[in-house]
């Protein structure tokens, strides 16, 4: 006997192996700037992490506004976490999170000076999930046409973190 899953254990569960998120800082003027980042953790606890350099300007972004959006997506799930972001000098975390990967953009390696972590500590969450994924929208969109009625193909929830 399975029980289903708490929120939380949903958004995690929605997360996993989504490796690209699109992270939402407040720039001087107070416009939100976007970027692509990788996602360094994915056993969510309504925490995400990522590497950046010191000298980013989302550093910036985030000691001056530390209110922050993350967006995450996949072909058939979409997770948006609003919360607060913190910058952490901390070169065991960086090697703890630390993949090959990371050597593209910090060549240089985790343990280097420039290296910091971005700790995204989740307030809410909200989550589309096509259950079933592209056949079950495509179908489902099938549907839609042949019977006039409004498409119901997918579950959304805000969730506290």
């Amino acid at each position: 006997m399975t029980s289903d899953p708490t929120p939380v254990q949903k958004i995690a569960e929605l997360a996993k192996g989504i490796d690209f998120a699109m992270l939402t800082t407040v720039d001087e003027t107070g416009a939100f700037v976007s970027r692509p980042m990788a996602q360094q953790d994915t056993d969510f606890d309504g925490n995400l992490w990522f590497l950046s350099s010191k000298s980013s300007r989302k550093v910036e972004h985030i000691s001056a506004q530390p209110r922050v959006g993350v967006a995450l997506t996949s072909r058939d799930v979409w997770v948006s976490v609003s919360g607060t972001a913190e910058v952490l000098t901390d070169p065991d975390k960086a090697e703890e999170l630390w993949s090959p990967q990371m050597e593209g953009w910090f060549p240089q390696g985790p343990r280097d000076d420039s290296v910091v972590v971005v700790k995204v500590t989740g307030e809410t969450a909200e989550y589309w999930d096509t259950p079933g994924g592209l056949v079950a929208s495509v179908l489902s969109l099938v549907k839609v046409k042949t019977t006039g009625e409004r498409y119901q193909g997918n579950e959304n929830e805000v969730v506290e973190l």
